[in-house]
Order: C-alpha cells, then structure tokens, then sequence
C-alpha cells in the first residue's frame, strides 16, 4: 500500500492584487482540493498562505503575478514582482536557505509549534528564561514566555538584579507623614509620632499643644508643647487645692512651713525640733501627745512624751473615755471585796460611805480576800445525825444540852434527857429527885 505524504506548501498572495480580483481580472490557476490559511502578513500589506495538499511530488509555491509566472524561484521560496514586474525570490517566514535553490522549514514558525517551556526564536524552540532575567533572580518559563522573580528575602527588578532584603529600605523613602518617625517592626515599616507631637503619623504629626486654650481645664501647654496637670506647678511637698485658668491654686499641708510653689518642708524632724508645749515630733509636726489622748472630763499628764490619764479627786470612770461624778453604785464598781463576796454600798463607824463585803450565801472566809463555800447550805446536804450550822454538818448536841443532861442527836436535832434518878428540864439543868420514907402504920 502506497504511503501518501502530507506535504506543506507556502503559497504568496499579494494582497495587491485585490483590486484585480475585484475587478474581475483572472489570477494564476490555484491548486484545486486544497486548504488555504493565511498565516503572515507583510508590512506593505500583503500576506502569506498556507497550502496543505497530499501531492509527494508537488512541492513547490505556487505564486501568482505576471513576473512570478512558472515559478522562478527555488523550491518553498516566494516570489514577490519588484517594479516593472521583476520577480524577487525570498524565503518565507519560518524557512530558511537559497531562496532560487530550496528553503528549508525551521523548527517553528512561532510559539505555538513549542512545548508550554520553551519559544519559538529564530525559527527555534528555544528556552525563553536564557538571558531574559536579570543578575541573582529566578525564572520560570511559562506558556512560551520567561517570569522573572526575585527568591525569597530577596528585592530588586528582576529583569535587572536582585539583592538580599535590607528591612530598612521600607523606610527609605519614609511612607508616613511629617513629624514622624518610621521604624521596622517584625519586618513590617511602622509609623509614629516624634516625641512630643501627637496626630495621625501616616498623614503627619503636630504639636499636642501651642498653648493652655489647646488643654483640658486642668492642664497646661507646657514649654515643649505638651499639655500636662496644671497641679504640677505646685512645690515639692505642696498640695494642689485646685485649679483656675490652667494654673494650680497650691498651699503647705497643715504643720508644714515653706513656699507651695517651691517646696514645702516639716515643721520638725525630730522631737528636738519642738518646743516645750509641743514637745513630740509626728510625722513632721510638733504635737502636745495629750492632746486627743484622754477621755471627756479626763486629766492628762505628760510624762516625758507619754501621756498619763486620770480622772479627778472627786469623779470616776474610764479616763480613756469619760469621767463623771461619783454615785453610791461607784462604791462598789469595781468591786473591791475577795472572791466569792459582794459589795453593798455601806457607812463606817463615822457615817461616812464606804464599801461593805460581805460573802455570798453558803460561803465562810473573809469577804476581803476570799470566801470559800461551805460543806452544806441545809440540813439536807447532812447525815441525820448531824446538823448545817454555819454552813458545817456538825454535831446538834454540842451545847444544846443541859450539864449532866444526855443528848442524842436524831433527824439533825439534839433530844436532851435527864440521866435516870434526875429530873428537870434537860435543856436547862437536871437535878436529884428527892425521896421521902414511906411511914408504915400498923
């Protein structure tokens, strides 16, 4: 089986010969079941045509013009009438050789013959990114055409050179506005205000203030355009009462002496620096240390620096809190008896008031010093023979009974008895009973 060949021939038309064709005029015969393309066109206007036929033998162009007429030129060559009708033979675009002898196709005619990396050049496919970037950039060949770029932490004109990032050069030129300052901060360019200038520093920076009207009311514009407390004026040490038309109405804490506007100092600094009537230093002021220290109706007594309170002769009381006049109930508060004896406001032997002690119910001792409970308040808290006397669980016969008189203690009592051959009251005395002779009468 016969292989056909696909053979390509490049065919010039002359655009003008336009006009003839619109005018009717013939053109040379054409090739008949073939495809034209135009492909190039010339500067002058006129233009190139692709031929695609399946003749392996017919491989000339074919052009049209009287001059050009039997094909003069070499075998893909074009043939273009000159002046006077003279034919000029020349390669076409994407050929190359002896335009009279044969022109031979380059590898390309343009981008579109080459693989997406690489450029059709000279009739070549050739890699675009040779020479086209600049000194230290990158390139990547994309669809035909060298991308020039600079590598990470790199800057410049890729097409001319790269170098290394200065984080500086984001501030060369400055990108914020006047009065203000630009500094590199985690690689970002970072704008501010210059010390003592205030606003937008991407716009630009003024003055906080030009003078005390710029203030709040409580402020000034100080000497490097600041507004600052009006209360600064005021002296070390001072206190800053208040503040009218931006200045600082100032005075001396009480005790301290000197200037408000300068400096304001202690009256003292230690107790040597007191007078007498004062003669204790505190915090810087001289003080009398009686003074608040005792109670109302209180004496107060310095002794050294310490104060001593009491109340007077004839009143009583806290002396750290009140004195007030004596009462009867003041006798005995506090009370000055032993433990376990009470007080009751009482008179001595001259009827003058005094504290009387005596001890509590079921206590014994002395109400002075000390009152001990008793072993019984009853004759209950006793053995049945046995009695509470004076809070004791004694013996009830002990001087109950007469002389000579028996006693037998029952049921906490004494039961008294004459002895047998006695009589009388055993309480009192027992006596001899008499017996008379019994006369006997015969």
């Amino acid at each position: 089986m016969q292989q056909q060949l696909l053979v390509v021939a490049l065919v010039a038309v002359a655009i003008a010969s336009l006009p003839q064709l619109a005018a009717g005029k013939k053109l040379g015969k054409r090739c008949v079941n073939c495809t034209y393309r135009t492909y190039y066109t010339y500067g002058d206007g006129r233009s190139l045509q692709r031929v695609v036929y399946r003749d392996p033998v017919y491989t000339r162009a074919q052009s049209y013009g009287s001059g050009c007429s039997g094909s003069p030129c070499g075998v893909n060559a074009v043939c273009q009438e000159a002046s006077g009708g003279r034919p000029v033979c020349s390669c076409p675009p994407g050929f190359s050789g002896n335009p009279l002898t044969h022109c031979n196709r380059g590898e390309c005619l343009d981008n579109v013959d080459c693989r997406g990396n690489l450029q059709c050049k000279d009739n070549r496919c050739v890699n675009p990114c040779v020479g086209a970037c600049g000194i230290g950039s990158n390139c990547d060949a994309r669809n035909h055409v060298a991308v020039c770029s600079c590598p990470a932490g790199y800057n410049g004109d890729p097409y001319h050179a790269c170098h290394l990032n200065d984080p500086e050069e984001q501030c060369h030129p400055s990108p914020c506005g006047v009065n203000t300052k630009c500094e590199i901060i985690n690689g970002v360019p970072t704008c501010s205000c210059v010390h003592g200038y205030v606003g937008n520093p991407l716009s630009g920076c003024r003055h906080e203030c030009d003078h005390d009207g710029d203030c709040s009311s409580r402020d000034m514009c100080s000497s490097d355009f600041k507004c600052v407390p009006a209360c600064g004026q005021c002296g070390t040490g001072a206190t800053c009462r208040t503040v009218s038309n931006h200045r600082a109405v100032c005075e001396c804490p009480k005790g301290y002496i000197g200037s408000p506007y300068t400096e304001c100092r202690p009256e003292c600094y230690g107790d040597a620096d007191c007078p007498a009537g004062r003669p204790a230093c505190f915090y810087g002021i001289c003080k009398n240390t009686c003074e608040g220290a005792c109670g109302i109706g209180a004496d107060c007594n310095l002794r050294g620096l310490t104060p001593v309170c009491s109340c007077p002769r004839d009143m009583t009381g806290d002396p750290f809190v009140r004195c007030r006049p004596f009462t009867k109930e003041d006798l005995c508060d506090p009370n000055p008896c032993g433990t376990n004896a009470i007080c009751v406001p009482g008179h001595d032997n001259t009827g003058r008031e005094r504290p009387v002690c005596n001890c509590l119910p079921g206590h014994t001792g002395n109400p002075l010093s000390h009152c001990t409970r008793g072993e019984c308040l009853s004759n209950n808290e006793c053995p049945d023979h046995r009695a509470c006397i004076n809070y004791q669980c004694i013996d009830p016969c002990i001087g109950k009974c007469a002389t000579g008189a028996s006693c037998e203690p029952k049921a906490h009592l004494a039961v008294c008895r004459c002895p047998q051959g006695q009589s009388g009251d055993a309480l009192v005395s027992c006596r001899q009973t008499r017996t008379f002779p019994v006369a006997k009468y015969h």
